[in-house]
């Protein structure tokens, strides 16, 4: 596996998105989920991405068992903000200062760790000017107890804002062929402007561009994306119209379609002035993990990028990314 730079920190060209293996995506397996990540790092992705409202907690937890003695191959990325209480029930988005110390510390616990690597903002806070957040954020690392500072899901201005304080080494947002809107509302431009790094989660459309989807029946009663728009009805429809434009792409070039998705988004790193980009595609078995890894060996030609463009143009997705986008993109 190859690496990148996100500002200043290391981390392979694709990352492990874990999120999955606790919640949200119907029954986890931990101990399949632990295989995974071992294979993970065999094979070189190394860049680990978790929160503490996965789960809400279990995911940290996974994860810290899952790299016990292989700590110092990791990249350890988690989040604080989307606060969660024991029983799952959602408290709220917190960006007070106090509890962003007091999630660290709660973090650095679960993980069974002495320092994170890149500790995001999960949400923006509207009710805390960012500026008290990111003050937080800077004492953490002059604590040590995190190296690096990143936010997820904000806007160019909340950015530029936080950057100010405490230098922004990576911006989660989603990024995918069927989610192109950091290219048009300034997300991207910002982060290239800044030299931030940026993170792209749900790189494969939360699994609905591998083409394997092709009815809502095929997901698991509790899994979350029955109640995502754009699983939903004729955006449902309209979407697998999408899909099977880049499948075809894809089997015309030998590869799955999900290997051909990974490959766009690792291709939008520094093509046209983007930023440094990695994509942290979730799974939570090893067979998709291997997959998806060696979708950094897909090399993808000019013709192909421009065939893919015109098969998933911006804009083309219907539906909303969330039920409720409220506290996205602030």
């Amino acid at each position: 596996m190859q690496i990148r730079q996100l500002r200043d920190l290391t981390v392979s060209a694709q990352g492990l998105g874990c999120m999955g293996m606790s919640e949200f995506y119907g029954t986890g397996d931990q101990a399949e989920a632990e295989r995974t990540i071992g294979r993970a790092l065999d094979l070189g992705v190394t860049f680990l991405d978790t929160a503490d409202m996965y789960g809400p907690f279990t995911n940290e937890r996974l994860v810290g068992q899952a790299i016990a003695g292989r700590r110092e191959e990791v990249t350890l990325a988690t989040k604080f903000g989307n606060e969660r209480s024991e029983d799952g029930s959602f408290l709220g988005i917190n960006g007070r200062p106090e509890y962003v110390h007091a999630a660290c510390d709660a973090s650095l616990q679960r993980l069974g760790v002495d320092v994170i690597d890149l500790y995001y903002q999960h949400r923006v806070d509207t009710t805390v000017p960012i500026e008290d957040t990111w003050g937080a954020m800077r004492e953490l690392v002059e604590a040590g107890k995190i190296r690096h500072a990143g936010i997820s899901e904000a806007a160019p201005d909340t950015i530029r804002r936080a950057h100010a304080v405490q230098p922004v080494t990576a911006l989660q947002t989603e990024y995918s062929l069927w989610s192109r809107d950091p290219e048009d509302d300034g997300v991207l431009a910002v982060c290239a402007e800044l030299g931030i790094g940026f993170v792209a989660y749900s790189p494969i459309g939360r699994g609905f561009l591998s083409g394997q989807i092709r009815s809502i029946e095929d997901l698991a009663p509790d899994d979350f994306r029955r109640h995502n728009p754009r699983f939903q009805g004729e955006a449902f429809a309209a979407n697998l119209e999408l899909v099977d434009r880049v499948r075809k792409i894809a089997d015309a070039k030998g590869v799955t379609a999900t290997q051909l998705a990974l490959a766009w988004v690792m291709a939008q790193s520094g093509r046209d002035g983007n930023p440094t980009i990695v994509p942290i595609p979730g799974t939570k078995r090893v067979s998709y993990l291997e997959e998806n890894a060696a979708a950094a060996d897909v090399e993808l030609t000019a013709d192909d990028l421009r065939a893919l463009d015109a098969a998933a143009p911006a804009g083309s997705t219907a539906g909303d990314r969330y039920p409720d986008m409220s506290s996205v993109h602030r």
